[in-house]
């Protein structure tokens, strides 16, 4: 039975050469999930609006949360700065969601020897990648219209945003994996979504959580990229450097882990699908 590299060089030699298949499939699961729908592709930029109207109107108006230190500020400055997390969550959320049921939804490439299964989850992450910039290009719209300001350091966004990139890449590689053999992990994943969800500082500022339970969100992957994120693109400063530094050394072991996984365990998915 024949066994497949787990070289991170290898790793990328294989993605820059597939790079056009990649691209294809990335496309077709992008414009087939709109296909036949009356406003097509517009739905990556509606379906997200839709989830801030709601979300802003719940937090924003009736529970009348505002944004820590802008207190005084209005319910568009916390919906700006509520969707900053929310689309890094939903990125995360899409690609693990889908994670579990991802080879045994393309069963048909596996019995292709020559087709290469590890770009599946590339396919995914770069399908859930458009969906978030469709939807960062709508908070920068919001930004123009509250008394959030735009500064130089809002380039740092894809510094920050990569590390993590690489994380979520490696979980689901290894849940993918997993799925294969261990049907329950899909079932596992939606409950565990959601804990996460309200379990990071997405609808609130990290500073407003009690010192007792901080621990929680700092082992939580999403609480650092979220947090990072806001500061260069809402506070216009620079991300924390050092905590970057090992978060992204963090990500690295991660991604590579998850990738070993999938090498690992993909020569006996034939036998169980």
């Amino acid at each position: 039975m024949r066994d497949f590299s787990i070289s991170p060089l290898g790793l990328v030699r294989e993605t820059w050469q597939k790079r056009r298949l990649i691209y294809n499939l990335s496309k077709r699961e992008v414009v087939g999930r709109y296909r036949g729908s009356f406003v097509g592709i517009f739905w990556s930029f509606l379906t997200p609006i839709l989830l801030l109207t709601v979300f802003t109107f719940v937090f924003g108006e009736i529970f009348q949360a505002r944004w820590g230190e802008r207190a005084q500020s209005g319910s568009l400055d916390f919906a700006v700065a509520l969707f900053a997390g929310l689309l890094l969550f939903n990125f995360f959320s899409e690609c693990l969601a889908r994670a579990p049921n991802l080879i045994i939804g393309n069963a048909n490439y596996v019995k292709k020897v020559v087709f290469p299964l590890e770009v599946l989850t590339l396919v995914t992450m770069l399908a859930a990648l458009f969906h978030l910039v469709a939807g960062y290009i709508i908070l920068l719209i919001l930004m123009t219209l509250s008394s959030w300001e735009f500064s130089w350091n809002m380039l740092w966004v894809p510094i920050v945003f990569a590390p993590f990139a690489v994380m979520v890449l490696g979980l689901t590689w290894g849940l993918s994996a997993l799925g294969v053999y261990l049907r329950d992990i899909g079932q596992l994943i939606a409950p565990i979504l959601t804990a996460m969800m309200f379990l990071s500082p997405i609808f609130y500022p990290l500073s407003s959580v009690s010192e007792k339970f901080l621990w929680i969100y700092h082992v939580n992957p999403l609480t650092f990229v979220i947090e990072q994120v806001r500061t260069v693109m809402l506070q216009g400063a620079e991300p924390n450097w050092s905590g970057l530094g090992y978060y992204t050394v963090a990500s690295l072991i991660i991604g590579y882990a998850g990738f070993v996984v999938f090498q690992k365990t993909r020569k006996g998915f034939a036998d169980v699908l």
